[in-house]
């Protein structure tokens, strides 16, 4: 009798903090940082070397039935290479505000769990920096515009106050690059680690 009393008290108090993770509002906030890979893809004139980079801000989250909306703000810098020929190579260098604007759902409860998400970010450039290497020749500039749109989609996971994320961006709109006649997207690959300050 006793034991079944504890066994029930068990599952109840299990169960109440399944429901009170999952459907109570609750909001969050925190800091991140992480490295970013850059892919620019080769359209068969220009050779392309990515490069790492790196994310460094904030991040909310608000939330409630298993779902959640989570804005963040960081700087970012995403760097590569492009190569015209061994005579002319490009290494730019894109520092930007990102605001990535991200809806989400998680799974687990007591501090542990995993978190998937997706949404818009919104990339506004505040560095453009390009470095033509021994030629004078501008055939590799790229023109990064003042702001740059694409979607992101991920998945985490939370250990008590840690996350890590792993995510992908998708650029919306094209890079001018060459000759003006030449246009790709932009993808990112990133690795964060995030930190909850504080959350109610």
């Amino acid at each position: 009798m006793k034991k079944t009393v504890i066994l029930t008290l068990a599952i109840c108090l299990f169960t109440i903090g399944m429901a009170s993770a999952q459907v109570i509002p609750n909001f969050a906030f925190g800091v991140k940082g992480g490295l970013n890979y850059t892919a620019f893809p080769s359209n068969g004139i220009f050779n392309n070397n990515n490069r790492a980079g790196y994310l460094a801000g904030v991040w909310a989250r608000v939330g409630g039935l298993g779902f959640n909306f989570q804005p963040e703000l960081y700087l970012t810098s995403k760097n590569i290479n492009v190569d015209a020929s061994n005579e002319t190579e490009n290494k730019a260098k894109f520092t930007s505000i990102d605001v990535p604007l991200l809806l989400g759902g998680k799974v687990g409860a007591l501090g542990l769990g995993g978190r998937f998400y997706a949404g818009p970010v919104l990339s506004f450039a505040v560095n453009k920096d390009q470095s033509i290497g021994e030629s004078t020749n501008n055939a590799t500039a790229l023109r990064y515009k003042d702001a740059n749109y694409g979607f992101q989609v991920g998945a985490g996971v939370d250990i008590s106050s840690l996350s890590i994320d792993l995510r992908y961006e998708g650029g919306l709109n094209k890079i001018g690059y060459g000759d003006g006649n030449s246009h790709t997207r932009v993808n990112v690959f990133s690795l964060a680690l995030a930190y909850k300050l504080f959350s109610l």
